[in-house]
């Protein structure tokens, strides 16, 4: 629940953030690293039994109407195809700061463009593949997720478990990946942006976040040598004391 008393959330709190997962991922996968951020008020959007694309960006939407009605600076954290919505909510002005976590702000690419995402033809044969063997999918869809230094700690098997999301959402989450573009629009998002890449990257490539950076006016990037694309997982600390200095560093501007 949101605090109707903007005072007292002012006084308690460093803003509100918006938290929007990854595809297929739940929302429980920012627990930690919302516990470590204990000086801001945390909300999120279940957007996991989506039935359309259409109804996963309207639930985001009505979660930003109701998170401003606070009154407090309002954050962003989307993590990859959240990221993608993250941006798409600050382009229509609706943010007053974003964290972008494995983002990009086109997923899928030409093929003489591998190092910024995935090709097209790719996702198309998730979406067919997700009505023969769902579980398969999202499995190999994971083995993507970290570099191999991951793996040999294991920090692989901290994600939750397979099985959170409906069939028609993990499909809606896949064509707003397919169709949603917030390139042509970088330049007009002038809220800061702190953004966390993993140089090992697979899904969301390391050059997505350069192009970020580049082209947003307020961004910072903060590089994750030798991670993936969970690139927070296991590092919640670090990643939570690295987005309140920069907060309030903005803050101070």
């Amino acid at each position: 629940m949101i605090s109707n008393d903007p005072v007292k959330l002012k006084r308690q709190t460093s803003g509100t953030i918006l938290w929007l997962c990854g595809w297929s991922m739940p929302d429980a996968v920012f627990d930690r690293i919302r516990e470590f951020l204990p000086d801001f008020h945390h909300v999120s959007v279940d957007y996991s039994d989506a039935g359309s694309s259409d109804k996963m960006l309207l639930l985001t939407e009505m979660a930003v109407d109701n998170a401003m009605a606070s009154h407090s600076p309002l954050l962003i954290g989307g993590w990859s195809l959240g990221g993608l919505l993250a941006l798409r909510l600050a382009a229509k002005g609706l943010a007053d700061g974003l964290v972008l976590f494995g983002a990009t702000a086109r997923f899928t690419r030409t093929k003489g463009e591998s190092d910024l995402g995935f090709a097209d033809i790719y996702v198309r044969k998730m979406i067919t593949g997700l009505k023969q063997d769902r579980q398969g999918i999202e499995s190999r869809f994971r083995e993507l997720m970290f570099s191999d230094a991951e793996r040999e700690d294991k920090l692989d098997e901290s994600l939750p478990p397979i099985g959170s999301w409906t069939t028609p959402a993990l499909i809606a989450g896949l064509q707003i990946l397919r169709s949603e573009e917030c390139l042509s629009q970088l330049k007009s998002i002038t809220c800061p942006v702190f953004i966390v890449h993993g140089t090992d990257d697979c899904i969301c490539p390391y050059g997505a976040a350069v192009e970020l950076m580049t082209q947003l006016p307020k961004a910072k990037l903060f590089t994750m040598p030798a991670c993936g694309h969970a690139s927070f997982l296991g590092r919640e600390d670090l990643i939570a004391n690295e987005l309140r200095r920069w907060w309030h560093e903005q803050q101070d501007k």
